[in-house]
């Protein structure tokens, strides 16, 4: 794995599969955090004492304890530019907090990108496990695994009461974030999505925007999270996000038949303007570019698009983000300039395609 690979590909090899209800649920993340007994948490451990534990953590890499599970690569982030960092946020590699974090932070990485392990974020060790569509009873099940080989070789932080003790009070437990990433556009055009949403928070989850906490739903995106790690057991949180997810995914399919039966002339129409936009725009901010790009993927599910795949979504995704605009372009963009390339990139991507029959009729 070249060092700058995943700089230069805007798509992990992971997100080229199709998993199951891919037109719904976009991703399945397993985080898990665990930190060492002998040394204070990242916050107020000294620099010796995070250089420790990041030369202690990436021994597990240097000594192939992972090679079972594939190839893996270690990145310190002090050896990482700017821009390679905002790139990794934007893959959801890495956490804001971990690019902003200079002091002996490292990355390890398997070769489709499926695997991410951040060292020295907010707890000394965050294992982050990401699958295409609604798998995330096999996204645990990998992690699970990644963290059975570093608890043997390290002493993790537990407490027979308390469970896993982490930085922040919300994760002492199980230590384990179960998350979806869901597009449901057809519950937000019929004004379902906050009852929806409501109904969710209720039962111990939280909704969140594209880039977790703190951020906002933009493109009809919502990650869908356990909030509790405390007094349920891993299987309890997995199957409750499980349950609940499945439930917004028949809503969600509901609702897009709904629409179909109901008012088809005007998703077409709200379709087709969305195309045409985004085929000739000479300037396009991030905002509407994700909620024209989400109205695409409606209309690719529906069989209103042909020439388009959710792949190639996915890929504007990442691709039309700030730092990925500038890496594309190898060139520092002003946010004027961010929003002409943003188009120029969008365009020059349904150009490619055009000649396959764009909208059908």
């Amino acid at each position: 794995m070249s060092k700058r690979r995943f700089a230069e590909q805007p798509l992990s090899d992971w997100m080229k599969g199709k998993g199951p209800h891919s037109d719904i649920v976009i991703s399945s993340r397993i985080r898990v955090a665990r930190n060492l007994r002998t040394f204070p948490f990242p916050m107020l451990a000294t620099s010796q004492q995070s250089l420790e534990v990041m030369n202690r953590l990436t021994g597990v890499v240097s000594q192939n304890k992972l090679g079972e599970l594939g190839r893996f690569e270690t990145y310190k982030l002090t050896e990482l530019s700017e821009l390679e960092k905002r790139v990794l946020v934007e893959k959801h590699l890495i956490s804001p907090n971990l690019a902003n974090e200079s002091r002996n932070g490292a990355l390890i990485l398997n070769e489709d990108e499926s695997v991410s392990i951040m060292i020295n974020e907010e707890d000394h060790l965050r294992i982050q496990c990401l699958y295409p569509g609604f798998q995330i009873q096999e996204a645990w099940a990998l992690a699970s695994s990644i963290d059975d080989i570093f608890e043997e070789q390290a002493d993790y932080a537990f407490d027979e009461r308390r469970g896993y003790l982490t930085s922040c009070p919300t994760n002492v437990g199980t230590g384990i974030r179960a998350s979806v990433m869901m597009h449901l556009p057809a519950l937000v055009l019929t004004q379902q999505i906050n009852r929806i949403l409501s109904a969710v928070t209720q039962v111990g989850l939280a909704v969140r925007g594209m880039y977790g906490e703190g951020s906002e739903s933009l493109g009809n995106l919502f990650q869908i999270s356990n909030q509790i790690t405390l007094g349920q057991s891993e299987a309890e949180i997995i199957d409750n996000l499980y349950s609940v997810a499945q439930q917004i995914i028949e809503h969600e399919k509901a609702a897009r038949k709904r629409l179909v039966a109901e008012s088809p002339i005007r998703i077409e129409d709200r379709v087709r303007r969305s195309y045409g936009i985004l085929s000739h725009a000479a300037v396009m901010d991030s905002k509407e570019a994700a909620q024209r790009l989400s109205d695409i993927r409606l209309g690719i599910d529906l069989g209103m698009i042909e020439d388009l795949s959710q792949q190639d979504m996915n890929e504007l995704m990442v691709m039309t983000q700030p730092g990925f605009l500038q890496q594309v372009f190898n060139e520092a963009l002003s946010p004027e300039a961010r929003d002409v390339r943003r188009a120029e990139l969008i365009r020059s991507l349904i150009s490619q395609h055009n000649n396959h029959g764009g909208v059908s009729q």
